[in-house]
């Protein structure tokens, strides 16, 4: 009997001990046989120890790292899954999609697939819901479609090199998307939903104007490793991306209202 692909799900940690264990249950519920959920806790001092502590099946381990980024790229290299997935602690997977992951994946073509997702607070109520947008190679440049608590790739393309930067503090996602897409991979959005996110006061993703700063360098920073066009890092090549990125902010609004384009219905 030919065995079921194994799904390893990598969780960075650090002082999370309120949500970590929605993130866990949410593992363990979807009844799938082939798993391995990896956690890499950053030394936390509130009470995600004693949690992890409860959970045998758990691969974890807590030290000192260099952030969510170090932390994730510590769990890719111990995955032995055939099929990789990165679920932050505050966020948690709907019940039984590894098996729509796993059919997904039945495609030999298909490289890495990612769904829309649901926004929720902090006690877990349902606040608003994102219909991702279709796959685009070129927007990746631009715009982080991809939540990352939806997103399921093949194991095979971290042997190709492709990490978290832990250089980037804001972006690291667009970053590490825009890589695969570099590559050539086949990413595909699967339309439905995959699982939520936390939304709370301690999110990074908060738009202050500190994190827009960072986000546009950092968005800048990726266009120029994986774009054949070379925009300067000064004041003005910076406008200009953020110009491009405001286009396609626009761009996409249409694209939504109507469903055309990256929003038109497969």
């Amino acid at each position: 009997m030919e065995q079921t692909p194994k799904i390893s799900i990598i969780t960075p940690s650090y002082n999370q001990g309120r949500f970590i264990k929605d993130a866990i249950e949410s593992v363990l519920q979807q009844n799938y046989p082939n798993f391995e959920h990896i956690i890499i806790d950053g030394g936390s001092t509130d009470n995600t120890i004693e949690i992890l502590n409860k959970y045998p099946h758990l691969v974890w381990v807590s030290e000192s790292d260099e952030g969510q980024s170090d932390a994730i790229n510590k769990g890719f290299r111990m995955a032995t899954g055939d099929i990789i997935g990165w679920l932050n602690t505050d966020d948690y997977y709907l019940v039984e999609i590894f098996s729509i992951v796993i059919q997904e994946f039945a495609n030999t073509n298909i490289d890495a697939i990612y769904s829309n997702t649901r926004f929720v607070d902090t006690f877990g109520n349902i606040t608003r819901e994102l219909i991702t947008q279709n796959s685009k190679k070129w927007m990746s440049l631009f715009y982080c479609f991809i939540p990352s608590e939806t997103f399921f790739f093949r194991s095979e393309i971290l042997t190709k090199g492709v990490i978290v930067d832990k250089h980037f503090d804001i972006a690291m996602d667009l970053e590490f998307f825009a890589h695969i897409y570099s590559l050539g991979y086949n990413v595909k959005k699967v339309n439905t939903f995959f699982a939520h996110f936390r939304w709370h006061q301690n999110n990074k993703s908060i738009d202050t104007k500190s994190v827009r700063s960072a986000r546009f360098k950092e968005g800048l920073e990726t266009f120029n490793r994986y774009s054949r066009v070379h925009i300067p890092t000064n004041s003005i090549g910076l406008s200009f991306y953020k110009m491009i990125g405001f286009l396609c902010g626009l761009y996409r609004t249409f694209c939504k209202k109507i469903n055309i384009g990256i929003y038109r219905k497969k």
